[in-house]
């Protein structure tokens, strides 16, 4: 059973960083592609980043220069280091992880930005 477990998100003045952490169990992580996704009160979940096996990283215009997403395959483990973060970017984020067979979503983890 394919479970996403996330972690790092918080309170943080605006300028800041936080770091998510979203630790997969349960599937093959090195050659799966993964995301983040974000969803904002009234507004539609986007994604923010994702990684493809290879390393290669695709980011949403309004956070690029600003987010960076990783992933280490020895820990089933991938990472989205938010800098320089504005109000705009409060919301929930969930880790995306897809398979051949489904697409696996973690429970989310609240981050709230404050002038």
């Amino acid at each position: 059973q394919v479970q996403l477990v996330e972690s790092g998100g918080g309170l943080v003045q605006a300028g800041g960083s936080l770091r998510l952490s979203c630790a997969v169990s349960g599937s093959t992580f090195s050659i799966s592609d993964i995301g983040w996704y974000r969803q904002a009160p009234r507004k539609d979940r986007e994604l923010v980043a994702a990684v493809n096996p290879g390393g290669t990283t695709n980011y949403a215009d309004s956070v690029k220069g600003r987010f960076t997403m990783s992933r280490d395959n020895a820990k089933n483990t991938a990472y989205l280091q938010m800098n320089s973060l504005k109000r705009e970017d409060t919301a929930v984020y969930y880790c995306n992880f897809v398979t051949p067979k489904r697409v696996y979503w973690g429970q989310g983890t609240q981050v709230t930005v404050s002038s």
